[in-house]
């Protein structure tokens, strides 16, 4: 019990350094200049500052149900076929449900910057996304895709748009979540104390059966 709790302890200090580390590579990114967007990305792309060119395919957007500083609303994901032969998924941003069929939609070639999200599959938390209902909880690349009969090739991932500077414009990008939970230290200092309780009781114990053995 000793061991297993103080390897708990120090899987907790790893995950400490990772967490650091995460934190560290994502302030640099978000305010480095952007890179072209690829057509494919990996886990090390993450949060990876990025733009593009194209133009939107309105007609296929797909509205998936977000919580956010501004409230309860949908993320509005619109598909954008690029000037280099890909299609990518645009996380315009928020908007509210009395506004849900009620924001622009830009013509013609429009250049984005954003960062880069890793897809959400199998839905949120407790709620599956249902394709055949029109009902999206995750922001599933693959799913939305699918359902939106996009032409292939079509990126791994999606790109959280920026906030275009205008007040009161829908979507209102700029809204993603860069904080992240950093809780490991209190768990690994919790599991190290319980690890010197347990060692602290066995050496009791020991102690108790140790006198008994005496007499």
């Amino acid at each position: 019990m000793v061991g297993g709790l103080a390897t708990l302890g120090m899987w907790q200090i790893d995950r400490l350094a990772w967490k650091r580390d995460l934190i560290e590579q994502v302030e640099s990114r978000v305010h480095a200049a952007p890179v072209p967007a690829p057509p494919t990305g990996s886990k090390e792309d993450a949060y990876l500052r990025v733009t593009v060119t194209g133009h939107f395919l309105h007609d296929r957007a797909t509205l998936v149900q977000a919580s956010t500083v501004r409230g309860a609303g949908y993320w509005v994901l619109t598909p954008l076929v690029t000037d280099r032969g890909f299609t990518l998924l645009v996380n315009r941003g928020f908007v509210p449900p009395q506004e849900r069929s009620r924001y622009s939609k830009p013509m013609g070639i429009v250049q984005v910057t954003g960062l880069m999200r890793l897809s959400e599959p199998g839905g949120g938390f407790l709620r599956g996304n249902a394709p055949a209902a029109d009902r999206w909880y995750s922001r599933d690349v693959a799913a939305i895709a699918a359902a939106r009969s996009l032409r292939s090739p079509v990126a791994n991932y999606f790109i959280d748009a920026e906030h275009d500077g205008l007040k009161d414009a829908l979507p209102m990008g700029g809204l993603t979540v860069l904080t992240f939970p950093n809780n490991h230290l209190s768990y690994a200092a919790t599991w190290f104390a319980l690890a010197a309780m347990a060692a602290g009781a066995y050496m009791i114990v020991m102690r108790h059966e140790w006198k008994e053995r005496g007499t």
